[in-house]
């Protein structure tokens, strides 16, 4: 009687592949992150293009998937809710990372599927086209404009002088934050300084969220009726990491004898890549951001209006 081989207790699962993949493209994927860490590239599209793409094609190599799209998906989700504890990334930074990381990991799925091969020749023409475009932010050559400019109006109860009056008091910091500016972004805990003469400064302390507690630092620099300019001394808060602020104009004029429209100018330069991405994710969380300053800030207290 011939020997009954156990041939199927020896064949590697698809779940094995699966897992064997996956943990391949989770290492491959942080020693690149790491390498781009020490090469201050991680705010480039190196990290939100290149690595993502990474992942993608180590996990359309998986041999026993019945697609590639399906591996990527389910791949790049697992890597992207490690990527916390691996990469020390907070909330944000994954919420932000999520739809370029799909989106990238999808385009190269969908091609290894439509050319039904998933042969390393095959992905490695991939990766070669994938290069350029994730090449953006990488030295200024390569960058587009980093300068933006964002202005929000707002028609306030109180007369100009009240106006006045609020933007010379110190930051307040109570007014509740907007949703999105409380997913996970470092927060205004302490806010000192005050005044609207020429050289009189705020600090606003930002702390919770990600990254380290700093300051923000900011001085008039231009004052006359009706407008004052704040522009920026220092930024060792977290938020310097994604965006350079610049300075803030303020303007405001009477609508009638009890409102003034107040217009809240911020200038900004723009840290992350690719521009295509990142640029409106920038310009809305700082649009949120002036809307909250001139509620916040400029509108005259309860109290001071008669």
């Amino acid at each position: 009687m011939d020997e009954v081989r156990p041939a199927a207790a020896s064949r590697v699962t698809r779940a094995q592949w699966g897992v064997a993949v996956l943990i391949l493209a989770v290492i491959a994927g942080s020693i690149a992150y790491r390498l781009l860490v020490i090469g201050r590239l991680e705010q480039t599209s190196l990290l939100f293009i290149g690595i993502p793409g990474l992942l993608a094609i180590v996990l359309a190599m998986t041999p026993k998937a019945k697609t590639a799209k399906g591996a990527v998906i389910r791949g790049t989700m697992i890597a992207l809710l490690l990527s916390g504890p691996l990469l020390g990334e907070g909330f944000i930074c994954i919420l932000t990372a999520t739809p370029i990381f799909l989106v990238v990991g999808l385009v190269i799925a969908a091609i290894a599927d439509h050319m039904k091969s998933r042969k390393p020749t095959t992905l490695f023409c991939i990766a070669v086209i994938l290069l350029p475009v994730s090449m953006e932010g990488t030295s200024a050559t390569l960058s587009f404009d980093r300068s933006e400019i964002v202005r929000v109006s707002r028609i306030v109860r109180g007369a100009p002088a009240q106006v006045a009056e609020a933007l010379a008091h110190a930051p307040r910091i109570d007014t509740p934050l907007p949703a999105y500016l409380r997913a996970g972004f470092p927060r205004p805990t302490i806010a000192a300084g005050g005044g609207l003469a020429i050289g009189a400064r705020r600090s606003i302390h930002f702390a919770g969220g990600e990254g380290h507690p700093g300051d923000l630092t900011l001085r008039v620099d231009e004052t006359r009726d009706g407008h004052v300019r704040f522009t920026v001394v220092s930024d060792t808060s977290k938020v310097a990491h994604w965006l350079d602020w610049k300075s803030s104009d303020v303007d405001w004029s009477a609508v009638d004898a009890d409102h003034t429209r107040v217009t809240w100018t911020i200038r900004f330069d723009r840290r992350l890549d690719p521009a295509w991405y990142f640029r409106p994710w920038e310009r809305y969380a700082v649009h949120l951001a002036a809307d909250y300053l001139i509620a916040a800030n400029a509108t005259p207290a309860a109290s001071a209006v008669r």
